[in-house]
């Protein structure tokens, strides 16, 4: 229903059809994958340009009003950062991007759900091998559990491999009458209270870029190489969740996902092909540092369109998301999936005028809505979106950030996030859309696979007088394995109970 014929060329349109669709379930996949292939191979120019006075390029952004950018006092070490990421490598390529905005386009019709998670924002220090491993660990058992839970793929995306780059409420921080530039994350600056480390460093968006790449040939290594196996669902248990309520569920959960294994092997399937052994595995960022996301974008070859080579997919958030800001301009020109964040602050009428901007055709898969309110504004404002949408006939992804809109700042000084708020809200995500009869599309989460005492709450029984122990963000509060294991218990249980399947 969202494919307009007339766009399509005259041997194509017999497809699509009512007569000719295909007899399978997954005729509508079948759409989406040839109306995605469609705009890829035949709009050469960006899908928002409908005439010359909306030519897009990559630089164009410059042109708009630039939020939340650093200020860099030397122009021409800039421009030698600029020009070296000119020169680098992709870090990820077309192909795997419209991999990703196929399974995102299944999603937005009901037949998927998103998970989408990692750190608040990645640090030049604590980067290690076992750091994304322990990370990469909790997403794969959470997908599991939601998997199993839903009967439906997960689509898995890691906030990883980029996102370096946070923004900030003050221009300036000050301490004890000393004011400095705030610290916008290892990509900009550094965090440390000093004029040197607080100098906006252009360099650090190549040292970002080495770092990023490492961290890909990690997670593709993780990804094929066999850790991924389906078989090896056991040894994904975090020694610290181990001896928890949540591991000794999830080891129960794991014996049931083995007898169904030794099952499919008793019948003939054969459970070493790619789909048990291997993941695909994406990775996002949030868009917000444009010269380092301008340097990385590139022409496919094959297409002729723009793909922002840093990740597969992006997000606008919710302070950079002005219809005639810099930000949505960029990325309005680009072929990648997109997102962007809003809160209670947005308008229906707003909305609607933002997904027209982000993604004009209507494309299935291209643009994510990712809610971020508290759960009662959530309960109040949600409806209404959701109703605009469905009224303008719009496509999207809803996507759940539960953890956002409810950070607040303790006595003693520890910014965190209560595990109880964070579950109502996801509840009342999934409320909503059982009212409205849209599709509840996945959850955005930060979290980590260290065991953290960051957010109180949840099984792990963090308080705030536990807080200061293993306290490590180097920005917002991030859920530890134990507790990001939990919500995916959570998310399983109410997809569950939408599809009429008896409790886990």
């Amino acid at each position: 229903g969202n494919i307009r014929l007339g766009l399509l060329p005259a041997s194509l349109r017999p497809y699509f059809s009512r007569r000719n669709r295909p007899c399978s379930h997954s005729s509508s996949t079948f759409h989406q994958s040839v109306t995605i292939i469609y705009y890829s191979l035949h709009t050469a120019r960006p899908l928002s340009s409908d005439d010359a006075s909306n030519e897009w390029s990559p630089s164009s952004w410059r042109n708009a009003v630039a939020k939340q950018m650093p200020v860099y006092d030397d122009h021409a070490e800039l421009e030698k950062a600029i020009k070296t990421l000119d020169r680098v490598a992709p870090l990820v390529f077309a192909g795997e991007v419209r991999s990703l905005h196929e399974k995102l386009a299944r999603v937005a019709q009901g037949e998927g759900i998103v998970l989408m998670g990692g750190d608040c924002a990645e640090s030049f220090k604590e980067f290690h091998v076992n750091h994304i491993r322990d990370t990469f660990r909790v997403i794969l058992q959470m997908a599991l559990v939601m998997t199993y839970g839903s009967s439906m793929p997960v689509v898995k995306i890691g906030r990883i491999a980029g996102q370096f780059a946070k923004p900030r409420s003050e221009a300036n921080e000050v301490i004890d009458g000393v004011s400095l530039p705030s610290y916008r994350g290892d990509i900009v600056n550094r965090e440390e209270f000093t004029s040197e480390a607080r100098r906006n460093d252009p360099h650090r968006m190549v040292e970002a870029y080495y770092q990023s790449a490492q961290t890909l040939n990690i997670l593709r290594a993780f990804s094929t190489g066999g850790y991924a196996d389906i078989s090896r669902l056991h040894a994904w248990n975090l020694d610290f969740v181990e001896g928890t309520e949540e591991g000794s569920r999830y080891r129960l959960f794991a014996s049931k996902v083995d007898e169904s294994l030794r099952f499919m092997k008793a019948i003939g399937v054969d459970t070493s092909k790619p789909e048990f052994t291997s993941v695909d595995f994406y990775t996002s960022h949030e868009c917000l540092l444009l010269p380092y996301e301008q340097a990385l974008t590139r022409q496919d070859s094959i297409t002729g369109n723009w793909y922002d080579c840093s990740a597969h997919m992006l997000w606008v958030g919710e302070r950079t998301r002005n219809l005639d800001g810099a930000h949505i301009e960029f990325t309005r020109g680009i072929c990648n999936p997109l997102g962007v964040k809003v809160s209670d602050k947005c308008t229906p009428e707003e909305l609607i005028r933002i997904i027209n901007k982000m993604n004009p055709h209507n494309i299935p898969g291209k643009l994510s809505i990712i809610v971020r309110m508290g759960a009662e504004k959530l309960r109040n404002h949600l409806p209404g979106l959701i109703s605009a949408v469905q009224r303008e006939g719009k496509t999207v992804v809803w996507i759940s950030d539960p953890v956002h809109g409810n950070t607040r700042k303790t006595k003693s000084g520890y910014k965190t996030r209560d595990f109880d708020k964070i579950r109502e809200e996801l509840n009342a995500f999934f409320d909503v859309h059982d009212e409205m009869g849209s599709h509840p599309g996945g959850v955005h989460v930060e979290m980590t696979g260290e065991d953290v005492t960051e957010c109180t709450g949840g099984l792990s029984d963090v308080t705030e007088d536990t807080l200061k122990h293993r306290y490590n963000t180097t920005c917002d509060p991030r859920l530890n394995g134990n507790q990001a294991l939990e919500l995916a218990f959570l998310i399983a249980e109410r997809m569950r109970l939408r599809t009429g399947l008896p409790p886990m």
